[in-house]
């Protein structure tokens, strides 16, 4: 009698993973992680959270979300590892992952942002429009560069301007910082009333009901198509419904 053939076990393929970075602290890095985890997971893309900000904002945020949405696993990586099993297995993502998206605590020494950097394939930096915000990531920036060792590395590193308000002179500032970067801006994320209804919820601002968002859902799309290389977008752009300033703007300004 032939021995019968034994098949090979089925392999998945290795989880890429999304950091979310930003050393200061209310830059909107668990909105973007909790966003794109929905967008992501709504795309049939399963993805997995990894919560490393103590405050756990990305961990109550999936404990609100509804069963009957596309379910989103999370580890709350910035508990301390039970005594019984090591680090590796306590951040384990089911096998069918395809994206692991890292949510990051402010104020990472050098050591814990080099450590995010070596497991990134995709570096998302937000940034809010205000002067503060526009100091702190540009010091934050250039220790990604010498501290994170970021250029030996094959990592695509995107900025994401946060809670923009796209007609006020605070966003023209925001913008020609940015153009001064040699990272391409990957998304301009409006100050939108959707994204706290749609985390009241447990929701990403996508999986809000259709027509309702379709500024940010423009936005998103975006992004997606950058994640994925997909994008043959110029890094900056001008989204469709950016408001035209008017005199009164100008004057305001």
């Amino acid at each position: 009698m032939e021995a019968s053939e034994t098949k090979p076990p089925k392999t998945h393929p290795t989880p890429r993973r999304i950091v979310v970075l930003n050393s200061k602290g209310g830059s909107g890095k668990t909105t973007l992680s909790t966003n794109l985890a929905a967008l992501l997971s709504g795309n049939h893309e399963p993805t997995v959270i990894l919560d490393y900000d103590k405050q756990g904002s990305s961990s109550y945020w999936l404990k609100k979300r509804e069963p009957t949405r596309a379910a989103i696993p999370g580890v709350e990586a910035f508990r301390p590892t039970p005594t019984n099993m090591t680090r590796s297995w306590f951040l384990r993502v089911p096998q069918a992952t395809r994206w692991v998206i890292l949510d990051t605590p402010a104020g990472l020494d050098d050591q814990q942002l080099r450590q995010f950097v070596l497991q990134a394939d995709v570096i998302l930096i937000p940034v809010m429009p205000s002067p503060s915000d526009i100091h702190a990531v540009t010091r934050f920036i250039e220790r990604l560069f010498v501290a994170g060792r970021v250029k030996t590395t094959k990592t695509r590193i995107g900025i994401v301007a946060n809670r923009v308000k796209l007609n006020l002179d605070i966003y023209r500032n925001l913008r020609r910082f940015l153009d001064t970067l040699k990272l391409p801006v990957v998304a301009q994320l409006h100050d939108s009333h959707h994204y706290v209804q749609a985390a009241a919820d447990g929701m990403g601002v996508t999986e809000l009901p259709s027509g309702h968002n379709k500024c940010d859902e423009d936005e998103w799309t975006r992004l997606y198509a950058w994640i994925n290389d997909t994008s043959t977008e110029p890094t900056t752009h001008q989204n469709t419904c950016d408001p035209v300033e008017t005199d009164a703007d100008t004057i305001a300004a």
